[in-house]
């Protein structure tokens, strides 16, 4: 069953994960796309202001996209984004780190100028295991309408 805009209400929409983050991880994604040291090297990483190794929040906005596309994504009619609203990175995460993502509707409108589609607003929380906060993020995703996406 694919998830069309009509399926999508304000409110929880569900949790995904637990994702474990590795060191190898880490420091494989700094490498390749923001090679800091506080993202390399445990002895550099200590004297940051993080005081220890930690994920690049890039990284983290890659991991979040991942647990989306595994957890509703890929079942649902998206249309893609126009982009995101709001991104914050309020605590590193770790190596050993479990991430778990929790999915909520903010709201949801029809688009008025193509009103085969419509918009929902998600606002995707990542938490440790600890339960602490460790990225928040805001953004529209475009969804087709059911009728839309039965004749596709």
């Amino acid at each position: 069953m694919i998830l069309t805009f009509e399926d999508f209400q304000p409110g929880h929409f569900g949790s995904f994960g637990p994702r474990l983050v590795t060191r190898d991880e880490i420091v494989a994604y700094a490498k390749e796309y923001d090679p800091q040291p506080m993202h390399l090297d445990e002895e550099a990483a200590k004297a940051s202001m993080l005081k220890g190794l930690a994920g690049s929040g890039w990284h983290m906005c890659s991991l979040m996209m991942r647990m989306v596309y595994d957890g509703f994504l890929h079942k649902t009619a998206s249309l893609g984004s126009p982009g995101v609203t709001e991104m914050k990175w309020l605590m590193p995460f770790r190596p050993n780190d479990e991430l778990v993502l929790d999915v909520e509707v903010l709201e949801t409108r029809l688009s008025q100028s193509r009103p085969s589609m419509g918009f929902v607003t998600f606002r995707l929380t990542t938490r440790n295991a600890k339960g602490q906060t460790v990225s928040e993020m805001t953004v529209p995703i475009m969804i087709s309408c059911r009728a839309t996406a039965e004749q596709m």
